[in-house]
């Protein structure tokens, strides 16, 4: 059987207790490597995400001709030869990120051409969202569908400075700008309509190049070799959100999830878990590499419903399916509005979770920006489809342990995109029991 077609079966658990190290930040790991293809003296860090989207960024950079160095978790990327025109086609895998990223990095690169493609998910993935801000500054992109989806042909060269007002709030379009005012004759100022995760700023910052941050607007300037540096990761909130809805939904649970990321542009969901009624305790508070990190202790609770809208979502957003698991168990009806980016993710997140929770036994309404969820009804096993989709495959384990019966959940697989040890971290702490009632 080939890991894309494995499945994965998920027992109902009493409680779940211990400790656990979450892996590095996918989305600083991705940074991280494309400020190092930047820098002589490169970048180097710790506890690097283990991700298979991440090992694509890598695997980019080295065929541009960066240097790269990985050794378990470290990794080193630093400029190297200088990035240079390809023979072969950059495959970023099923990682939006890369992609889009790469787009904004080698835009500013005079001469150089570069095809990027990916795996059939992403090549259905939306790109005219970086290629049409890109080409306001002077880049040279087309591709499918006009530059609308992969493959993209990136033709490297002068780009002008300019400011851009998102039309939707995104951190990766952010970025993608953000590298190209590296590269480009004049400052980039990108203003966002609602504020995204500010990994890339916090980062450039602890580096030591010249930002500015005015309101809801953000200006970089060329810099010609980015200054090198050292630090750990911190461990991906996003990654941690499926074991505090799991500690939270079980009776007795009591788990801590150390060196935790706790960047305020991302930890929405505490947010929202808190109103819900989460008990969470944070402890041995700390800088790295400029980004907030500390210990999360989390114990079972009952959760009540509660409402999302569309301000809420950008600082969730990848929470949201694991989200929708927690409500389904909350007393009460929970609304979550405005979030019609899941529809454009590796897979229809809104419609997966809908087909895959009613699987489950729960009530819900799916709109076209997310869900109606009755809570309070006990889930019963059954067999579910990730769809290919790494968030998708870890909400639907985790409502698993909360089940009076096994899940059996299909392509369980792609949860190597983002968390490789996912389900070996599952079985260290589940205690068995009796069903969850």
């Amino acid at each position: 059987m080939s890991q894309r077609l494995s499945k994965s079966r998920v027992l109902p658990a009493r409680s779940i207790r211990g400790e656990i190290r979450i892996p590095g930040d996918k989305s600083l790991s991705h940074r991280a490597g494309f400020l190092g293809a930047l820098s002589t003296q490169g970048i180097e860090v710790t506890n690097f995400s283990p991700g298979a989207d991440c090992a694509s960024t890598l695997a980019c950079l080295e065929q541009l001709g960066c240097d790269v160095a990985r050794e378990g978790d470290r990794v080193k990327v630093s400029r190297g030869r200088g990035i240079r025109e390809t023979e072969g086609t950059l495959d970023a895998g099923n990682s939006g990120t890369t992609a889009r990223l790469m787009c904004g990095l080698l835009a500013g690169i005079p001469g150089a051409f570069s095809v990027i493609s990916g795996d059939e998910s992403l090549r259905r993935r939306p790109m005219s969202r970086v290629v049409d801000p890109l080409r306001t500054l002077g880049a040279r992109i087309d591709g499918r569908d006009g530059g609308r989806c992969l493959p993209l042909s990136i033709r490297g060269t002068r780009l002008c400075g300019g400011n851009y007002l998102l039309p939707v709030p995104s951190a990766q379009i952010k970025t993608a700008l953000l590298l190209a005012g590296l590269s480009a004759q004049g400052s980039v100022t990108v203003t966002e309509p609602v504020p995204t995760r500010d990994h890339t700023e916090i980062m450039l910052e602890y580096l030591g190049v010249p930002i500015r941050r005015e309101g809801s607007s953000i200006t970089v300037y060329p810099f010609e070799d980015l200054p090198g540096g050292s630090w750990r990761i911190p461990g991906d909130f996003s990654s941690a959100a499926f074991w505090i809805v799991a500690a939270a939904l079980l009776p007795d649970s009591d788990l801590i999830l150390r060196d935790v990321g706790l960047n305020p542009t991302r930890t929405g969901m505490l947010d929202i878990l808190r109103r819900m009624g989460l008990n969470v305790q944070i402890g041995s508070p700390s800088l790295s590499g400029g980004e907030k990190m500390g210990d999360l202790r989390v114990k079972g609770t009952g959760l009540a419903a509660v409402s999302i809208d569309a301000e809420n979502v950008p600082a969730l957003v990848d929470e949201l399916p694991v989200l929708a698991v927690a409500a389904t168990r909350a007393e009460g009806v929970t609304e979550i509005r405005g979030a019609g980016e899941l529809r454009v993710k590796e897979c229809d997140r809104i419609s997966s979770m809908t087909e895959g929770l009613r699987a489950l036994g729960a009530d819900l309404d799916e709109h076209d920006d997310g869900w109606t969820i009755r809570g309070g009804r006990k889930l019963h096993g059954g067999s579910v489809s990730s769809y290919g989709d790494h968030r998708i495959a870890m909400a639907l384990a985790i409502a698993g342990l909360a089940a009076d019966g096994p899940v059996e959940i299909d392509d369980a697989a792609c949860v190597s995109i983002s968390y490789p040890g996912f389900f070996d971290q599952l079985a260290a702490v589940v205690q068995r029991g009796e069903s969850p009632g």
